[in-house]
């Protein structure tokens, strides 16, 4: 049997979160994801490439190789959907922009088996990012840190031979048990999905990877998160005329070496401009 026979089929991909350029982005996880499914549309749901973090001297050769896997995708006729994010917004100035199998929007509206999916990243109701947007990269910034605390954190436990941990998935976890601004995301999320009769939301930006129905006085929605490759290695899976959240284990799957690749360099514009623009794409389709 081939290799590409060996792909598992699925209808669409939903990814986010990745954190491409940041030392806590699993990138070997997400390559061995993506050489082990087979697909027509993978939408990239923001913050895959982390340009608040980016740093010259910080982009390894795993990160690279996702970018070989999606661009290796698309020649085999997988289209990709990029939806800027808030990590990623440079990309907000190329809204628009088609290049072969690649698109570059801020939302999507997919139609399968007779059902509507609304696609977004999720920062446009981000509130406090966008009124304190200094404090939000602080956080960045220190979530940053957290990760390589983590790392290292890990590697002593692994000598100890005693159970990994991830602390971010643990102060999240505390959160959430709470009335948390998570719920309240969620919540409004749904609510505005509902009253646009779509039948899918789908978001990513808060890291927490979800299936759940939304109800209010108006009807329901089905909620779903991407989660991120940070903490969860998480993905969006549709087949069997559903959506399903797929929690990715690492399995033998050899992914050869690839080719280094460069990037350009954008300059970002007035980004007030960029995140009006992009709340009228989002909220008024």
């Amino acid at each position: 049997m081939s290799k590409e026979n060996k792909r598992r089929k699925v209808e669409a991909v939903v990814i986010s979160d990745t954190h491409l350029g940041t030392f806590g982005c699993k990138a070997n996880d997400l390559v061995a994801y993506l050489n082990s499914i087979s697909t027509p549309i993978l939408i990239l749901n923001g913050d895959i490439i982390d340009i608040w973090q980016f740093s010259k001297s910080y982009f390894p050769k795993s990160h690279l190789k996702v970018i070989r896997q999606i661009i290796k995708m698309m020649e085999k006729g997988t289209h990709v959907h990029y939806i800027a994010g808030n990590h990623d917004e440079h990309l907000r100035r190329l809204i628009g922009l088609k290049l072969g199998k690649l698109s570059i929007e801020n939302k999507l509206i997919l139609e399968l088996d007779g059902k509507k999916s609304w696609i977004f990243h999720g920062d446009v109701f981000d509130v406090f990012m966008h009124h304190s947007k200094w404090l939000a990269k602080l956080g960045a910034n220190g979530y940053g840190f957290l990760t390589l605390v983590n790392k290292f954190t890990n590697v002593v436990l692994k000598t100890l031979r005693l159970k990994k941990v991830s602390l971010s998935r643990d102060i999240k976890k505390s959160i959430k048990k709470g009335q948390s601004i998570t719920s309240k995301f969620e919540q409004t999320v749904a609510n505005l999905a509902i009253n646009k009769h779509y039948n899918y939301a789908i978001c990513g930006h808060i890291h927490w990877p979800e299936k759940k129905t939304i109800k209010n006085e108006q009807g329901e929605v089905c909620y779903l998160n991407s989660g991120d490759w940070v903490d969860n290695l998480t993905a969006l899976e549709y087949y069997n005329g559903d959506w399903h959240l797929e929690f990715f284990e690492k399995q033998n799957i050899n992914v050869s070496a690839e080719e280094t690749l460069v990037g350009d360099d954008y300059l970002l514009p007035n980004h007030k401009v960029l995140f009006k623009t992009m709340v009228n794409d989002i909220i008024n389709s």
